[in-house]
């Protein structure tokens, strides 16, 4: 199967689970004291054990580009987390003409192919080298740091998750999605009905959450 895989805090604890997208089924969700490798590779080796196959994994970025997590298998990172990413680097309306052609890349991943979007951005990288170069001398400590740290934040998220951002595209047998939204639709539903429940021990929330999570639909 195509497996859709995310963690989340849902109420007092963090959830982490799997979602089949094509049927429409969460196939694991486990409460995780946080959202580590271990937990990710628990899920993996649960379901595997369970008979469970891999065809692909789409993920928010996390764990994407650790490459023993889940072997051999192609990976996706979701389009929204990886804009949503350099918007936390950018804000929503950056100033600086850089951040302004990066967002406005950025939006484009949904509707581009790969090759276009890497020659925009190989552009984009040479257009802005000498300005992503600067640097600031603090005068107190005598120590220069980059200008533009936060552009080249933004930068650097993209040339890690570059390899990964079109792997739906690479595979379109398997349709892939290019986004988790799909499985953040079903942890909404399981965080309005905390909400609704906000009066429940930490345990019945738990309880609640997995009933939610493991129901099909």
């Amino acid at each position: 199967m195509v497996a859709i895989i995310d963690a989340t805090k849902v109420g007092y604890s963090w959830m982490l689970l799997v979602r089949d997208p094509h049927e429409k089924e969460n196939v694991y969700a486990r409460e995780i004291s946080s959202e580590t490798t271990y937990a990710y590779q628990e899920a993996y080796a649960n379901l595997k054990n369970k008979g469970f196959s891999f065809s692909a994994i789409v993920s928010d970025g996390r764990f994407v580009t650790v490459p023993w997590l889940f072997p051999n298998i192609p990976i996706q990172m979701c389009h929204f987390h990886q804009e949503q990413i350099v918007i936390r680097y950018l804000t929503l309306n950056p100033k600086l003409e850089a951040g302004i052609d990066l967002l406005e890349l950025t939006r484009t991943l949904p509707k581009i192919d790969e090759a276009s979007f890497t020659d925009a951005f190989k552009l984009w990288c040479k257009t802005h080298h000498d300005f992503l170069q600067e640097k600031t001398l603090n005068p107190e400590t005598g120590r220069s740091s980059y200008t533009h740290q936060r552009v080249r934040q933004a930068r650097d998220s993209i040339r890690m998750h570059l390899p990964y951002l079109f792997t739906f595209q690479k595979y379109p047998n398997l349709k892939i999605p290019n986004t988790t939204n799909s499985l953040d639709g079903v942890f909404k539903k399981a965080k309005v009905a905390i909400g609704v429940h906000a009066g429940l021990t930490q345990a019945r929330q738990i309880k609640l959450v997995l009933s939610l999570l493991l129901s099909r639909g």
